[in-house]
């Protein structure tokens, strides 16, 4: 799916013929991945990474070219967006979500990280929204995507089809488009909880997430920190670092030099085979975490995640090789 959807961008983007491209899905399915995560553990498992780490490097130019292309790319978001769904969707110049979205970036828990550019989308969210999304994986509908900047409009599902249409008859107009078409949301819940997302997830040091939620008497505080818990501290810890260090990368590609960098790393380390055997596979939930505590997870484990590749393995754009 990745080479498809690469090759048509790049046949498509010279055709005078196409002025626009609309990524959509199968009717009730959304951009559900999770294939890719039982590919990924088996490559961890029999191949140390070698074939995960291809799927990463193409899919991830795939990433870089949507989020550079030249001509509009319109994103229906019309169901689950997650993990690789969030990596053809927020892309997209138009992003449209309805009531049936469920957008989340869940790495955490299986051993993982928000990739495919979360580090560029989180990072530049308001206030801490990024870190909190990043660590909990907490789920968002499609009136909280709207309220946060994830999308771009809100339609009811029964516009969506007209929409379309209308879009493929004149595409220059699709903002326009979107726009009269729109639905006022209901309440977005999570502009609620902003205030307290701010202060209890300011710092980048997860140790320090996890006390401002264990010194907070709010039932909130209490059921964020149980699902901190469960979370994998290693990926919590890279998480956080990954969203610093993106604010300062030149552009998206440059982030996705650093987010390749941490893939080919984490792919192999006992979190992800574990997280996904937990979760995924055998489906007990009880994964036992290497290193078990956020205090165990040492800065140089975290600096030989981030560490430059070989400058032969270092991923590189599609437009540059």
């Amino acid at each position: 799916m990745v080479r498809a959807m690469t090759e048509a961008l790049l046949a498509w983007r010279n055709d005078p013929a196409v002025e626009a491209v609309i990524v959509d899905h199968h009717e009730g399915r959304g951009f559900c991945a999770g294939g890719d995560i039982a590919f990924l553990r088996q490559s961890a498992l029999e191949d140390a990474g070698a074939s995960g780490r291809r799927f990463f490097y193409a899919e991830y130019q795939l990433n870089n070219l949507m989020f550079t292309y030249e001509k509009p790319i319109i994103a229906f978001m019309d169901g689950i967006t997650m993990g690789g769904g969030v990596g053809i969707s927020q892309p997209a110049r138009l992003r449209v979500a309805t009531p049936n979205t469920r957008f989340a970036m869940p790495e955490t828990g299986i051993g993982l990280f928000p990739d495919v550019g979360g580090g560029w989308y989180l990072s530049r969210l308001e206030g801490r929204l990024g870190a909190f999304l990043a660590l909990t994986g907490a789920r968002l509908d499609g009136a909280e995507c709207l309220a946060i900047g994830l999308a771009t409009h809100y339609l009811e599902p029964e516009k969506l089809a007209e929409a379309k249409a209308r879009i493929a008859e004149d595409p220059s107009r699709a903002d326009g488009i979107l726009s009269l078409l729109s639905a006022t949301p209901p309440e977005a819940r999570i502009v609620g909880n902003i205030a307290q997302i701010n202060r209890l997830f300011a710092s980048d040091h997860f140790e320090e997430v996890l006390a401002a939620l264990e010194a907070d008497p709010s039932d909130w505080a209490a059921k964020e920190l149980a699902t901190l818990r469960t979370k994998s501290p290693q990926t919590c810890k890279v998480a956080l670092r990954q969203l610093r260090e993106s604010l300062s990368c030149a552009d998206f590609a440059a982030n996705m030099v650093m987010e390749y960098r941490i893939a080919s790393r984490v792919l192999v380390r006992p979190d992800f085979t574990e997280g996904v055997r937990a979760v995924i596979v055998d489906k007990d939930n009880q994964p036992k975490w290497s290193p078990a505590t956020a205090e165990d997870v040492t800065k140089d484990l975290l600096d030989a995640i981030f560490a430059p590749l070989p400058q032969e393995e270092e991923w590189k754009p599609l437009s540059t090789i």
